[in-house]
């Protein structure tokens, strides 16, 4: 098991429960298709696999760490919610070309990723993403800014796509309330 692996085998064993689905989700779940497939790539806990499972979508979700697979496929038997969890280094072993009608990515960031995340996505596919950005607002999320997103930047990794929903506030207006720290985005692939 590599060193990032077991690091978040321990963070994943002391946490409680699946979490929130992010709000990229949440806010936008009406975008979702009626049917298809789903894949919530680097999806720790699984809230939003499982949510997902709860629209009637067949969902996959990978993740690099055991113990988050194993809990996510303990939450989804016992809620009843069909879907495929497995372990998966998904930067050394991206998703297949235009395997998925519906790609969520939400806190996890691997630039180099990005053109095989929109290989998968089928024709009219949708994709999901929320992370962490450069501009904070409290202490939430990575400290190497590998991991951050700089302004805008979200927008610039998936030229390819049409963009439907996007939010970067960064630090405009009232920085108490809105998406601070995070941006969202939700992009179509073209026919």
């Amino acid at each position: 098991m590599s060193a990032e692996a077991a690091k978040w085998d321990e963070r994943y064993r002391q946490a409680r429960g699946p979490g929130q689905p992010v709000q990229v989700l949440e806010q936008n779940i009406h975008l979702l298709p009626r049917f298809g497939s789903a894949l919530d790539l680097a999806c720790g806990l699984g809230a939003n696999a499982l949510l997902l499972a709860s629209q009637g979508l067949q969902v996959t979700a990978w993740d690099l760490s055991p113990v988050a697979i194993a809990r996510l496929t303990a939450a989804a038997e016992a809620a009843a919610r069909p879907l495929t969890a497995a372990v998966r280094d998904v930067v050394a072993e991206p998703p297949p070309p235009r395997s998925f009608d519906v790609v969520l990515v939400s806190r996890f960031l691997e630039r180099a990723l990005c053109p095989a995340i929109n290989a998968s996505l089928r024709p009219g596919g949708l994709l999901f993403y929320q992370t962490f950005t450069r501009t904070r607002v409290g202490g939430s999320g990575p400290n190497n800014p590998h991991y951050l997103l700089a302004e805008g930047e979200l927008l610039g990794l998936f030229p390819e796509l049409h963009p439907v929903v996007y939010r970067d506030e960064a630090l405009i207006g009232d920085i108490n309330r809105g998406l601070r720290g995070e941006a969202l985005l939700v992009a179509r692939k073209p026919h």
